[in-house]
């Protein structure tokens, strides 16, 4: 069988659509190497993975997290960390690389080593009519002029990749689109907005999600339904008043909410009507399987797994491409959309009797269930990648090169 080396970045959203790939590759007999931060070990180790540690944990986020500081924080963790990583793959000699569709520094690595390559997107796929939030554009040059040392170490770690490394080929700015001969997207064609406007490289393979371990503190026996759900996702901190809003808005029409805080203390949301349920993290695929409605931020992998389940949405986008995923969701008719600024009980509430009630919101819901279910998830990707496997042949790698001997 093959190895197959996957290089991500270190973000749940990110990671979380490959492991029911990663496990499936196991499970047929592969060898799969995963590069993250030690925070993903046990999460990726559980799926059968051999871990091969960043140096020094995450990059810093980004402050503020804007399209550019984004690019600069990507460029300049490719030039830091390509020596080790190059270093694990001559050992591990993958006759695959699956990297993130951001992640520069396992593009980098598949051209330096001459392994073939794939690129996984964990958002939409990105075109002319779906711009990425690094394409080229009036946006881009105006938060360079007002950030011109971003621009500039940007500009300067992509110089040193080129003169260190085999760069060449990669996108000079959008580099949260780099493509491959093959593009794995964990959505369904019909889900994708401009899905005419995708040669077959992109292959929709739909939500890939697997099984997940059980969480016996959580209390699935004890919901009530209709059961309603919201969730401002785990990378930021979410207000608690806007928490404590959808919740005191929600407990009305609910047999049981939930409310998931995230990196929110749920102490914080105060005392709450008996019917709510505050949990740092849940088990969301369970809960969606019996939720009603889902307040969520839009992030993609939230609503994919929504949308899997054919439960109906009210996004309200905090950010990055929350606001694409909300108007697509609106456009099909699976949701409702509002502005954070907006959020008020009485609002809310209106919203969400409103999609609890019109018929049309759980039809189209119901619609992209089949859509998603269709496309073939994590099985579907696994076979993708062995049928690049197949087509690629033996690996016939280059002798290896120590970057630092590089004029």
């Amino acid at each position: 069988m093959s190895t197959i080396s996957f290089l991500n970045i270190s973000m749940h959203g990110h990671v979380n659509p490959t492991l029911p790939v990663v496990a499936e590759l196991v499970r047929r007999g592969h060898t799969v190497t995963y590069h993250a931060s030690p925070a993903f070990r046990a999460e990726i180790e559980a799926v059968g993975a051999t871990v091969r540690d960043y140096p020094g944990g995450n990059p810093p986020f980004p402050d503020p997290p804007t399209p550019l500081t984004w690019m600069e924080v990507l460029a300049e963790t490719a030039v830091r960390w390509l020596p080790g990583v190059l270093a694990d793959l001559r050992r591990d000699r993958p006759d695959l690389i699956v990297h993130d569709s951001a992640c520069l520094w396992g593009a980098v690595a598949a051209r330096e080593l001459g392994v073939p390559a794939v690129s996984s997107f964990t958002t939409f796929a990105f075109g002319r009519q779906v711009p990425s939030p690094t394409h080229g554009s009036w946006e881009l040059l105006a938060a360079a002029r007002a950030r011109p040392r971003s621009l500039w170490g940007y500009l300067r770690s992509r110089r040193e990749l080129r003169r260190r490394f085999a760069a060449g080929g990669l996108p000079l700015l959008d580099v949260a689109n780099i493509r491959q001969p093959l593009n794995l997207v964990y959505t369904s064609r019909e889900f994708q907005p401009a899905a005419e406007e995708f040669d077959g490289s992109y292959r929709f393979v739909g939500p890939s999600i697997g099984s997940r371990p059980a969480d016996p503190s959580f209390p699935l026996d004890r919901l009530q339904d209709p059961v309603l759900y919201a969730s401002l996702g785990t990378v930021f901190n979410a207000d608690p008043q806007l928490l404590r809003t959808f919740a005191t808005a929600l407990a009305p029409l609910g047999g049981t909410v939930i409310v998931s805080t995230g990196q929110t203390d749920p102490d914080a949301l105060g005392p709450l009507p008996a019917n709510v349920l505050p949990y740092r993290f849940v088990p969301q695929p369970e809960v969606l399987a019996r939720a009603a409605l889902f307040v969520t931020h839009g992030g993609m992998n939230s609503v994919n797994e929504a949308l899997y389940a054919g439960v109906p949405l009210l996004v309200v986008p905090q950010g990055a491409d929350q606001p694409m995923v909300a108007r697509r969701v609106v456009e099909l008719g699976a949701g409702l959309s509002m502005r954070t600024e907006d959020v008020a009980r009485g609002t809310v509430r209106t919203l969400a009797r409103r999609l609890l009630h019109e018929p049309g919101f759980r039809a189209a819901a119901a619609g992209l269930r089949t859509a998603q279910h269709e496309a073939g998830g994590h099985r579907r990707a696994a076979d993708e990648l062995e049928a690049c496997l197949r087509a690629a042949g033996p690996v016939r790698r280059p002798v290896p090169v120590d970057p630092s001997q590089r004029g």
